[in-house]
């Protein structure tokens, strides 16, 4: 990956509608040679494409963070598997500390947080404790990766 592709995956996390023409435009190549790169690009996994939808509008308001403790490491596969099936779960972490893992979660209500800690999350083998935060608001949130943008000409 060199730089012009740094490039193009910028102006496409600033604005991911943006046409070919445009980022010909912005990078000094050719409407075929964006093309081209976009299809390697996507074909390596270096960009997806995907819609984001607004929490808001589709009524998954509640957005919270669970820490979860597992009481031995043979539990990490079944416990990633699980996370990974379950919509509700946006995001799984592996990391240091006391707790095993955590989870970023969105759900419609409090009664759907509950069930999914509940029902789905406590029932599951090895799972010694969990605590969860709710985020308040949000002041920041983005999938964006900090890369530099181009001049713009």
């Amino acid at each position: 990956m060199d730089q012009i592709d740094r490039n193009l995956i910028a102006l496409l996390q600033q604005d991911g509608r943006l046409s070919q023409a445009t980022l010909a435009a912005r990078t000094g190549l050719s409407q075929s040679a964006v093309n081209e790169r976009l299809k390697r690009l996507t074909a390596s996994g270096a960009v997806k494409i995907v819609g984001q939808a607004d929490p808001q509008a589709v009524d998954m308001t509640l957005l919270a963070f669970i820490f979860v403790a597992l009481d031995t490491p043979s539990r990490d596969d079944g416990f990633r598997a699980a996370m990974a099936a379950d919509p509700s779960v946006l995001e799984c972490h592996h990391i240091t500390g006391d707790w095993s893992y955590l989870l970023k979660v969105r759900a419609g209500s409090v009664a759907g947080l509950e069930a999914l800690i509940s029902d789905r999350i406590k029932r599951l083998p090895g799972i010694v404790r969990s605590h969860t935060m709710l985020a308040l608001s949000t002041a920041k949130e983005t999938l964006a990766l900090p890369l530099p943008l181009p001049p713009e000409e």
